[in-house]
């Protein structure tokens, strides 16, 4: 089991966030922003992390739900719904942790980045479509459309989406309008599509929650990884 990091507090207005710092044997400036699944900070979460700080980034897991709570239920769902009915307050929350990891102690302006999975992964797309001044983002099986667009010049982050040619969250159609979004906007994007994967395939986990829609695939979470180092350091340089 991958431990937790260093605790790590900030805030969105009034509400005490609670996230983690994992860092790297030696400083080096770069830092990414990892926003957790649709519960809260779990293994998911802090498995790349750790693997993170092993190649020299600072990895930080943001708290979108506060108080540091992982949710489960009722309680997730709705919060996943509020979070996706107002994109406004979605963007806020995960800004709230972008902010707030550029004035760490060793973060090099310009050298951060930011990623998520499933419900975090369609945080930092929305990070990016507000435009952040955020290097890259990264999302992995996260829903790819959205009820605010980017318009046309506001991604100034890379991006890229990781998402399962299987997965029944993420159809084909959706694909399609988050390419037309993309070129809309201008941005700088890639698009992943694992041919046999479903939803979750990042998380080894998953399997165990009996849910016929996701499923762990190793093969994709493995070219997922090795696309999402590469592409962190060809955006933000290597950790000399």
């Amino acid at each position: 089991m991958t431990m937790p990091g260093e605790c790590w507090t900030y805030r969105d207005g009034d509400l005490i966030l609670r996230g983690e710092l994992h860092r790297p044997a030696r400083a080096n400036g770069r830092a990414v922003l990892v926003v957790h699944e649709a519960d809260g900070i779990g293994g998911n979460v802090r498995r790349p992390c750790a693997r993170l700080a092993g190649v020299g980034y600072i990895a930080a897991p943001a708290d979108m739900h506060g108080e540091g709570r992982v949710l489960a239920g009722d309680a997730m769902m709705a919060a996943v719904r509020a979070f996706r009915a107002d994109p406004p307050l979605l963007r806020r929350r995960v800004r709230a942790a972008f902010d707030a990891l550029c004035l760490v102690e060793g973060v090099a302006a310009g050298r951060v980045a930011a990623m998520g999975f499933c419900f975090g992964g369609t945080a930092v797309l929305e990070l990016a479509r507000s435009g952040t001044p955020v290097a890259a983002v990264a999302s992995f099986h996260g829903l790819l459309t959205t009820d605010a667009p980017a318009v046309a010049g506001a991604i100034t982050a890379r991006v890229l989406a990781a998402t399962g040619a299987r997965d029944p969250l993420v159809p084909q159609a959706d694909i399609a309008a988050f390419h037309h979004e993309m070129d809309a906007a201008g941005a700088d994007w890639h698009l992943l599509v694992h041919g046999r994967a479903l939803h979750s395939y990042t998380n080894p986990d998953v399997d165990g929650l009996g849910d016929p829609r996701m499923a762990y695939d190793a093969p994709a979470q493995r070219l997922s990884w090795a696309m999402l180092v590469a592409f962190l350091d060809e955006t933000m340089g290597d950790a000399a």
